[in-house]
């Protein structure tokens, strides 16, 4: 007999659900098998590119406490030359920090933007992790 798993979220539409031409839910899950779920503070400038960089910030999808785990992420850059890019992917796995706590890498390339049609390349840290 497979053991019960409690979960605890909010179902919402998907903000993408128009650009796909599709309806469709996100499960934002609040606790999962009675732990806690946590999520990451993340930000950044994107590389240099047809002459200029966009900055970004955001906060990460939420995730189990005490567990291997990885966070979803997704913002819109900062608005430079007239237009802005998405950024979107998974972070990799928690980096214990020596005080307590965890943080994760992650980078990507952003969307295809712009009147000269371009991405950017991103990466960095997320902060530790927000309660």
């Amino acid at each position: 007999m497979e053991e019960e798993q409690k979960v605890f979220g909010i179902v919402y539409e998907s903000p993408d659900a128009e650009e796909n031409g599709t309806h469709a839910h996100e499960l934002y899950l609040m606790t999962w098998d009675g732990r806690q779920l946590h999520t990451h503070g993340f930000s950044g400038v994107t590389s240099l590119d047809v002459g200029h960089r966009h900055s970004y910030a955001g906060v990460s999808m939420p995730a189990p406490s005490g567990v291997p785990h990885t966070h979803a992420y997704s913002t819109i850059t900062s608005l430079n030359d007239g237009h802005t890019h998405r950024i979107s992917g998974r972070t990799g796995p928690a980096i214990p920090l020596p005080g307590g706590g965890h943080y994760h890498f992650f980078e990507g390339v952003t969307t295809v933007d712009g009147r000269i049609p371009h991405s950017h390349s991103y990466s960095g840290r997320t902060g530790n992790e927000i309660q």
